[in-house]
């Protein structure tokens, strides 16, 4: 990848707790598996996680090569973190803009076309779309739209780990981390 200004490739990375990853991740395969099967135990889901098994590669791995990525090459790579997303959703907005090269005039700004844009694609708005509200599975396409919504709050975790299992990925998380600059919390 080149940081060159004549490419206009460039990538947003929004990256989430390893905690509330692992109980997404648990519950989206858990609507995925063939009815026929019983679901996937946490515990299960749990460990293959822990020891890095994912669809993507060991989720640490995945988080600290756009993190890299982004220090490598800012004008290329944004990496942001779902938490703050959350938190401060008009900041990300305004964010992204500007990383895009189209930030928000003050025109814009006073008509408030940040906060409709916020409004717009928040998890509420998104999930409540008729298009990803369907259920329709085929053979051909086992998923629908609807799969891929669930809460979108941060912290849930909270409701399905277990202390220990939380420390466990804690621990994992640090070791992970150390010494990269990159943190959650």
């Amino acid at each position: 990848m080149t940081d060159d200004a004549s490419s206009a490739r460039r990538f947003v990375y929004i990256c989430r707790d390893p905690k509330d990853v692992l109980v997404s991740k648990w519950h989206f395969a858990n609507k995925l598996r063939p009815k026929e099967l019983p679901p996937l135990p946490l515990e299960e889901a749990f460990e293959l996680f822990s020891n890095g098994v994912s669809h993507y590669g060991p989720f640490w791995d995945h988080v600290l090569g756009y993190w890299k990525a982004s220090l490598e090459w800012p004008k290329k790579v944004l990496c942001l973190k779902y938490e703050d997303v959350k938190k401060e959703p008009s900041g990300c907005v305004r964010k992204v803009a500007e990383f895009l090269g189209v930030p928000f005039s003050p025109e814009e700004e006073k008509k408030g076309i940040v906060e409709e844009i916020v409004k717009l694609c928040s998890f509420e708005s998104l999930s409540n779309q008729d298009v990803n509200k369907s259920d329709t599975r085929s053979r051909e396409n086992p998923m629908s739209n609807s799969d891929f919504f669930r809460k979108g709050e941060v912290g849930d975790w909270v409701n399905h780990l277990s202390p220990q299992m939380s420390e466990i990925l804690d621990k994992i998380t640090e070791q992970k981390f150390q010494g990269t600059g990159f943190r959650f919390h």
